[in-house]
C-alpha cells in the first residue's frame, strides 16, 4: 500500500519557487500543518514569502503568506 505524501513548497516574494529550505515529507495532512506552524518564522527568516500544502503532488490548501511581525 502507498502511503499519501504531504509536503509544502516554499515561494520568495515574487512568486518564484525556491529549492531552499526543503519541507520534510509528512504522511497526513494534520502533521504537515503542525510543522508549518512551528516553523513558519524561521522558513520567514530564509526568505520565504508563501507556503503551498501540495497532496501527491497537487495543491490542496490555499498559498499561506509567511510574514515575520
Amino acid at each position: 500500500m502507498i502511503r499519501p505524501q504531504w509536503e509544502w513548497v516554499f515561494d520568495d516574494a515574487e512568486g518564484r519557487g525556491l529549492e531552499q529550505p526543503v519541507s520534510p515529507v509528512f504522511g497526513n495532512q494534520f502533521d504537515a500543518e503542525q510543522w508549518l506552524g512551528e516553523t513558519w518564522r524561521e522558513l520567514a527568516r530564509q526568505d520565504v514569502a508563501v507556503a503551498r500544502l501540495m497532496h501527491d503532488g497537487t495543491q490542496v490548501t490555499a498559498p499561506v503568506p509567511l510574514r515575520v511581525p
